[in-house]
């Protein structure tokens, strides 16, 4: 699966999260260019990121920041 996270930093939040099939990986790179676009350019606080992963759960165990706040961050995660 490809992952599409828009994530706004200084809120510590996601603002787009969408998922594309495999084969389906040239949909999520224009809708990540499309995104990327429409941002001011001068825009730091808003991060977009294209991610592969076999599911969501697999997603959110590797890429906790985007998912989990602070606390939550400095508690080891149980695997």
């Amino acid at each position: 699966m490809i992952f599409l996270i828009e994530y706004e930093r200084s809120r510590g939040e996601i603002v787009t999260f969408e998922t594309f099939s495999d084969s389906e990986k040239r949909v999520a790179q224009d809708a990540r260019l499309e995104l990327e676009i429409g941002l001011n350019r001068n825009d730091v606080d808003h991060e977009v990121v294209l991610l592969e992963a076999d599911s969501e759960e697999a997603l959110r165990r590797t890429h906790r920041r985007y998912f989990e706040n602070l606390t939550e961050l400095a508690t080891p995660s149980s695997r």
